[in-house]
């Protein structure tokens, strides 16, 4: 990449951008007196703009995707050849890499066996939620139907999606929601002190506690699944407290409920194991997966499932409606499953787990150390390349930074060529959250280069 463009084709777009593109996340109103950014190429960890400018990525593609890192020639040859061979048949039939994709992944998740095709996280999660509905009508007369969300954790965005979304300003105008989805407590410790009846010790046996608290309330024969996240991802990078999970289980266990894991972001290498709900001993019913599954290379999720699970949909071959009745159009695309192995025989290949791990453990102490400068830091927390840091105005009392003083950190670290992310439109009050996930290619020079754009900003912005 030299950084040198057609001019005039570039404007082209530029202002093709401006007049038809609606961007996701984004208020449009100043793009009527500046450009809009034009992402041109990627390469390894960098991508370039419209104007050539070099940006070192720490966000992996803005939403925890391009695992593997850009320019990747062999997943993308490999798309290509699929693609003339067979791009596309209904997932009422098999394929060749589809068959393969499975087994390989099947064989990264002990416990489980079945793989369910789709094109996005949100799709994923719906499928998931289908599946506790079905099974609801079919053994418990429709009573056993209700899903458990948690607080901060987000599960996609079409409406049922939004109706197990804790995140508030996410869900926000686009009531009413699906009904059956019944919120419970986070289990952020480093704000425990906001939940009545936390204790200072044994947070995490506490705070799975809340959640029996709602089952019983709301009848343990009306709750079907309890759906999470293993580390809380756009509500703050939140890693689960000691004993936490443990109870978790505990609890499903009891009341039969299934444990459905959204590993969408942290799902193929981002916090240093396969899947993020493997650090925790977590045996899940259903797992969902989507970003990282072929870091963007292709468009392709997940929703993988135990044989006991699987088996509830063929126990009664004559009955009509006794199997699962849901298709995802474009989960008969080859594509996806094609990037899926190339993106997992790179990691397999290139050790990119255990980098994961030693580069993860190298930015969580850089950003501690930042921590031990910058008062505005309250915390840092995070899993292998999968880390935040939540700003506060007075470590005393923690309360959150205005979201404007987070944008203005992100703002500067754009300027010095280094993109990080934070919080963004979740939480009312508690935008507060600079977030971190680059590519498990990452090399400690990369590391090095955003702390410092980090520590620059941060002096910049709280002085």
């Amino acid at each position: 990449m030299d950084g040198t463009f057609n001019e005039n084709d570039i404007s082209r777009v530029v202002e093709a951008d401006r007049a038809h593109i609606w961007h996701h996340l984004s208020q449009h109103k100043p793009y009527e007196t500046t450009d809009p950014r034009i992402i041109v190429e990627g390469k390894g960890m960098r991508v370039w703009d419209q104007k050539g400018k070099e940006h070192l990525d720490a966000v992996s593609g803005g939403v925890w995707t391009v695992n593997v890192g850009y320019g990747r020639e062999r997943i993308a040859n490999a798309v290509r050849d699929q693609l003339i061979k067979l791009n596309y048949f209904a997932g009422s039939a098999g394929s060749i890499p589809g068959s393969n994709f499975a087994e390989m992944l099947i064989d990264k998740m002990p416990g489980m066996s079945r793989v369910y095709y789709a094109n996005s996280g949100s799709e994923a999660n719906e499928k998931g939620f289908k599946l506790v509905r079905q099974i609801a009508h079919k053994k418990y007369g429709g009573k056993k139907h209700k899903v458990l969300f948690r607080d901060r954790d987000y599960h996609g965005t079409t409406i049922t999606a939004l109706s197990a979304t804790g995140q508030d300003e996410r869900s926000a105008q686009y009531g009413p929601f699906t009904p059956g989805f019944v919120r419970v407590p986070h289990c952020l410790e480093y704000r425990a002190f906001e939940q009545d009846g936390a204790p200072q010790e044994n947070y995490g046996v506490w705070a799975a506690d809340q959640i029996e608290k709602v089952i019983l309330a709301e009848g343990p024969d009306t709750v079907g699944s309890l759906c999470l996240e293993p580390v809380t991802a756009g509500g703050g990078v939140i890693t689960p407290p000691d004993g936490y999970w443990d109870r978790v289980q505990e609890i499903c266990k009891k009341y039969d409920i299934l444990l459905h894991i959204d590993e969408v972001v942290c799902g193929v290498g981002r916090t240093g194991t396969w899947f993020g709900y493997q650090h925790y001993g977590i045996k899940p019913d259903m797992v969902t997966m989507a970003k990282g599954v072929a870091s963007g290379y292709a468009a392709i999720s997940c929703l993988v499932t135990t044989e006991e699970v699987f088996d509830m949909f063929k126990d009664d071959a004559s009955d009509p409606l006794n199997y699962f009745r849901d298709i995802s159009t474009f989960g008969g695309c080859t594509a996806g499953p094609t990037a899926g192995i190339e993106n997992m025989r790179i990691i397999e290949e290139e050790g990119l787990l255990q980098n994961t791990l030693d580069m993860g453990d190298y930015m969580l102490d850089q950003l501690n150390a930042l921590g031990d400068k910058h008062a505005a830091i309250g915390q840092v927390r995070g899993k292998g390349l999968f880390l935040g840091a939540e700003l506060v105005t007075d470590r005393d009392t923690r309360e959150p930074v205005h979201e404007s003083k987070a944008q203005a950190v992100v703002g500067d670290c754009m300027n010095q060529g280094v993109i990080i992310g934070m919080t963004n439109r979740s939480l009312p009050g508690k935008n507060n959250t600079l977030c971190f996930s680059p590519a498990l290619i990452a090399k400690k020079d990369d590391i090095d280069q955003i702390i410092s754009a980090v520590d620059g900003a941060l002096g910049r912005v709280f002085g």
